[in-house]
């Protein structure tokens, strides 16, 4: 998944998410799982069947601080997930937006996004993309992805130092702490199929300081 977040603002399957500031809006008592929280305002990308969006949306009682974006358009949704739509349409009761056919290596070019500021390439791809929308200080962008060769010759981290960010923190990833989530293969003969996740990690990454550039 991918996630991005900025302080009370925040890549699957697994998934992606960023987040920024609630600021005065969120009246109601924060409400938490993990290290979200409904007084964060969070994009999630590449979402598949939308799962891991609507347990945040359960966990928080509301989904009005959530944007959900999904690479298939709502057809092929339709076609690849058995809950797919279902899962949005209860996002949409809880008052998430939810945009379809959202490339995360191009979102800094959506129209909605961008005025909102919120494989090896496309986590690339994605985390130069996600830069654009963070807040120097408050946001964090959070990629979930599995330990073990041959994902660690990815070098998130390394990665992510090259374009301007830095590794804050990182803890293991479990599904169980998602009540509903279910990951999907997303591609080949049987895209609505689950697999054994094993071992992962999600990577917390915030904006390098000027300071940490000698300025």
């Amino acid at each position: 998944m991918g996630k991005k977040e900025d302080d009370n603002e925040e890549v699957e399957s697994l998934s992606s998410s960023s987040s920024s500031d609630g600021e005065d809006d969120n009246e109601e008592a924060e409400k938490c799982i993990k290290h979200y929280s409904s007084s964060q305002r969070i994009l999630l990308v590449g979402e598949g069947d939308f799962s891991f969006s609507l347990s945040l949306a359960k966990a928080f009682g509301s989904a009005q601080n959530m944007v959900a974006t999904s690479l298939d358009t709502q057809e092929s949704l339709a076609r690849k997930y058995s809950n797919g739509i279902e899962n949005v349409r209860q996002l949409e009761a809880r008052s998430c937006l939810v945009l379809h056919g959202v490339d995360a290596t191009q979102m800094s070019q959506h129209f909605f996004l961008r005025t909102q500021r919120l494989n090896k390439r496309l986590v690339k791809g994605f985390m130069k993309n996600a830069k654009t929308l963070l807040k120097e200080g408050k946001g964090e962008i959070h990629i979930s992805h599995k330990d073990g060769d041959p994902y660690n010759e990815w070098d998130l981290v390394k990665k992510a130092e090259k374009i301007g960010l830095v590794l804050q923190d990182s803890i293991a990833f479990c599904k169980d702490d998602y009540p509903g989530y279910q990951n999907k293969r997303a591609h080949g003969s049987f895209p609505d199929g689950t697999f054994p996740l094993g071992d992962c990690t999600t990577f917390k990454f915030g904006l390098k300081s000027l300071n940490s550039y000698g300025m």
